[in-house]
This record gives structure tokens, sequence and C-alpha cells, in this order.
């Protein structure tokens, strides 16, 4: 993708499970249309322990997204998930110990409310929580915020509202992309999804001189 390069990479740590599945999408979308996103599936090789794997590209990526919007207890196991807050701390801990470089790594902690953590984990204290309530538009404009308040190249980028219509458009499209591959839409996987979003942005870059 233009102007998508490794060296914008941002670790993405979330839910990654059918009920997330929208809020997933579209935080994707919103983050490949200006950065590059990384995660630890995207890796293919089953021989490696999937903890190194996480560590591997947190220490690659300068940029980390986190949303404990899922903590809640399973209704499976009845237990807590605590992939979430234990791949936070090991970027946070990346974080403080990278040194004042250049390049010092940032993150984004979201959740459904401001002040949750004050439930679940108060050590977030001093760290600056972002609310989406669980409304995509509006996850993906804290998401579009961020990326512009952090950027290392100062580019102007869309607005959340233009992104989220953007995303929209995709959306509906994704089906005739999926047939152009000979994909099904409702079986994607995650590196085909990407595919098929980077072929979509390579035909609709918001960069590209507009006619009159």
């Amino acid at each position: 993708m233009p102007n998508r390069s490794t060296s914008r990479g941002v670790f993405v740590n979330c839910p990654f499970d059918p009920d997330y599945k929208e809020q997933f999408d579209a935080l994707i979308f919103a983050i490949y249309d200006c950065f590059y996103p990384r995660r630890a599936w995207e890796i293919a090789d089953s021989g490696g322990v999937r903890f190194e794997k996480i560590c591997e590209l947190i220490q690659e990526c300068r940029y980390g997204i986190h949303d404990l919007s899922r903590i809640e207890i399973d209704s499976t196991t009845q237990l807590p998930r605590f992939n979430m807050p234990l791949e936070l701390g090991l970027f946070l801990g990346a974080k403080k110990f990278s040194g004042r470089t250049k390049r010092r790594k940032v993150c984004l902690v979201m959740d459904t409310e401001r002040y949750r953590y004050r439930n679940f984990c108060s050590d977030l204290a001093g760290v600056d929580i972002e609310a989406h309530s669980g409304d995509i538009l509006e996850l993906v404009r804290v998401v579009r915020n961020w990326l512009r308040t952090n950027q290392e190249v100062q580019e102007i980028i869309p607005s959340g509202n233009h992104i989220f219509e953007r995303y929209k458009e995709f959306l509906a499209k994704l089906p005739e992309f999926c047939e152009r591959f000979r994909l099904n839409p409702k079986a994607i996987i995650f590196r085909d999804y990407i595919s098929v979003l980077e072929a979509w942005l390579l035909e609709h870059d918001w960069r590209a001189p507009q006619t009159p």
C-alpha cells in the first residue's frame, strides 16, 4: 500500500471472537487506511510459541492499540479473559524499558467506559483510557484521532466520520472482491481479509488526486 510500511507497524491487542467481529473489522480497516496493523495470528509458524510471537510483534511495533472492552466472565468457563490485559502489560513494559529513543513506543487503551478499569485493574491509573461505548463509529473516531496525534510523519488523514463512511463502502463491495479472489465472504480469514482490504484500498486511495 502507498505510504504504508512496517515502520508504521501497529500492534493490535483485542478480542478475536464472533461477538467482537464487527468492531474488529472496523478497527483493522481504520488502522490500515492510515497505518499497517500487526497481529500475532499473522505469523503462520505453528511450531512457534504464541507468547514469543506476541513479544516479537511488540518489539517490532512502535504503536499499540489495546481494547479491554471484553474482559467479562466467559459464559462457558465462568472465568475472566486475561489475554488482553497480559498483552497490554507486555507492551507497557516494553514502552517503559525501551528508553527515551526517538521512536519511543506509544499506545492507545480503549474500553467501553473510560473509568471502568478502576474495578478490574487499578494499576492503570495514570494511563489515558478512551471510551468507545461499543459503538463502531466512535471506535473508528478514537482510533483515527489517536493515530493522527501520534504520527511521526505529519500528514492530513480523513476524519473519523469519513473513514467510517469509507468502511461502509468497503463492506458493500466486500462480496464482489471476494468473488474476484474466489473467497467466501462469510468465512474469510484474517490474511485474506487484509488482501481484499489492500485490493480495495489500492482502488480507493484517499491520497489519490481528486478528479474535477
